[in-house]
């Protein structure tokens, strides 16, 4: 028995958004970007849609949804050879493009996957730092460093790159295994904070303060020389080089060079050039003589055949807040 259903020969557009599952503003955005001719209209001047039509939308519906972007689809389409043929060809190209798109966009989904998961792992801001930073203080009981000490090496990983951070790890870990340490650190930056914008540059206190940065410098190496902690570092730069042998001497000096984070490379001085210090003159002065007062007496040591850092290069982190280095 026939059925007395009897299919439109042309269906209105709300009908034909419908069947495909879309809607009728974007088949009108379609006919907008030439991606889909737009139909006669009926008496009623409203669009009719055919089968052919509604081909096309399925066509387009489809490819949109497997994330082709629509002047993608209309250039396949248009790369039609002979009339009436279909766009295997011209799609097949794009495919292809897509294909590519796909894998890097997996790559980087996962890159962030893996950055997640370190967070989650490590805690929200020990594991923003690389792997090779936070391998370095692995040895710390939980809560021993300070958001202020996982900050600075923020900066400094961004300045001097995952190995440069990792040296100065070694000052956070001096100062986190010895509290009257930390004690003397707290009062020299407490001494440091107090020399503001109401403070001369020639005030005696300027003075004063740097000879005790310059004093608690001194103990602090010399802690990280006597605990060992300076051969760890020299064998930071063996890891170094066994995980980077072939760019583990190139782009010395380069902002985060090694990485990892996709982030610009720029030098060093360029880097620092960039990131905001509100530093009274006073306290810059205290700094740069801090500097000159380690300058003169590495000089003097030198003269006499003495080292006063032990052969151990001094770490980078006062520097790295101190524009006038």
């Amino acid at each position: 028995m026939y059925s007395s259903f009897i299919p439109p020969r042309q269906v209105k557009i709300g009908d034909a958004a419908a069947f495909v599952g879309t809607t009728p503003r974007a088949i009108r955005h379609y006919h907008e970007i030439g991606l889909l001719p737009e139909p006669e209209r009926g008496g009623d001047d409203r669009r009719r849609y055919g089968y052919e039509d509604m081909i096309r939308l399925l066509w387009i519906r489809k490819m949109a949804d497997a994330g082709i972007a629509l002047d993608d689809i209309r250039d396949a389409f248009a790369d039609t050879a002979p009339a009436g043929a279909d766009s295997d060809q011209g799609v097949a190209g794009i495919l292809d493009r897509l294909e590519d798109n796909l894998v890097a966009q997996e790559a980087e989904l996962q890159r962030q996957r893996t950055a997640v998961q370190r967070m989650r792992t490590e805690g929200s801001r020990m594991g923003l730092l690389s792997d090779f930073v936070t391998s370095r203080l692995e040895s710390l009981p939980e809560g021993s460093l300070r958001q202020a000490d996982l900050d600075n090496l923020l900066v400094i990983e961004r300045i001097f790159g995952p190995l440069g951070a990792a040296v100065n790890a070694t000052r956070y870990i001096a100062l986190a295994t010895h509290p009257d340490l930390r004690e003397e650190s707290d009062r020299v930056d407490t001494a440091e904070e107090a020399l503001d914008d109401t403070v001369a540059v020639d005030d005696p206190r300027v003075a004063q303060v740097a000879a005790q940065r310059h004093a608690f410098e001194k103990a602090l190496e010399a802690v990280i020389e006597d605990s060992g902690l300076a051969e760890s570092d020299d064998a930071l730069f063996d890891a170094w080089d066994a995980l980077h042998p072939a760019t583990a001497d190139e782009g010395a000096g380069e902002a985060g060079q090694g990485s990892g984070t996709g982030q610009k490379s720029m030098s060093a001085v360029e880097a620092t050039g960039k990131m905001p210090y509100d530093f009274s003159p006073a306290r810059l002065r205290c700094m740069q003589l801090a500097v000159e007062l380690a300058a003169h007496e590495w000089a003097a040591s030198s003269n006499t055949g003495h080292d006063p850092s032990g052969g151990h290069v001094a770490h980078a982190d006062h520097s790295v807040r101190t524009p006038c280095d």
